[in-house]
């Protein structure tokens, strides 16, 4: 693996430990216990999926290989649903609930891009994908 996607593969982990050491201070309640279990759950298995996804990440919908193990054996887009998660977990450790309304748009926003990939990936593996597509879940 690159540099550059050990950088995008542990940046999410990163960024999580920094925002919780820097700004975690305060009093725990079980929202906040919640919300960084939801976000340590979330990005780490973001960073597994990542990893799973080796070299067939990339920023842009493209087609290099189709993979179908690991996490990606449930779901066909595991990045994105684990990021929402822990995003949604960061904005409930930091108690800042009105952020809330973002992950909808987040969730929108991923769902077009997941659409992109789909498509992409069934036109360049065709029944092959939709067998994947057929025995997983977004």
């Amino acid at each position: 693996m690159t540099l550059r996607a050990w950088i995008v593969t542990l940046l999410p982990l990163i960024g999580v430990a920094t925002l919780v050491f820097v700004f975690g201070g305060g009093e725990w309640t079980a929202l906040r216990a919640l919300g960084l279990g939801a976000s340590v759950v979330g990005f780490a298995l973001l960073t597994l999926a990542r990893l799973q996804l080796g070299s067939a990440f990339s920023l842009s919908p493209r087609a290099s290989k189709l993979v179908t193990t690991g996490l990606y054996a449930r779901l066909r887009h595991p990045v994105y649903v684990f990021s929402l998660l822990g995003i949604s977990g960061l904005i409930l450790y930091f108690g800042e609930l009105t952020l809330l309304a973002v992950v909808p748009v987040i969730a929108l926003a991923q769902l077009v891009r997941a659409r992109r990939e789909d498509r992409v990936l069934e036109q360049h593996f065709g029944d092959e994908y939709r067998a994947y597509r057929d025995k997983t879940w977004f």
